[in-house]
């Protein structure tokens, strides 16, 4: 009675969970695709409702060089904001 119960609730946390792990490592392998490809990164660009022009495409394109998407990189943020 009682495995009717709980087997149906763990099931859902370790979908949840595994789900959430794949589509993270899905996003990782989009976001390294798009720094070596201009087109990706425009068409993401326009989906958002931006407009790059290639002064901007540039930029971006260094960021995200600069922006490794690997697994020991720690997940902190450098120079985010205005400056005081």
């Amino acid at each position: 009675m009682v495995w009717n119960i709980v087997i149906p609730i763990v099931t859902l946390i370790l979908g949840l969970v595994g789900g959430f792990f794949i589509g993270v490592y899905y996003l990782r392998k989009q976001l390294e695709k798009m720094q070596s490809d201009p087109e990706a990164l425009q068409k993401m660009a326009k989906q958002m409702g931006y407009n790059l022009n290639g002064k901007q495409m540039q930029r971006a394109q260094q960021m995200m060089k600069n922006q490794q998407f690997s697994k020991n990189q720690p997940g902190t943020r450098r120079n985010q904001g205005r400056r005081k």
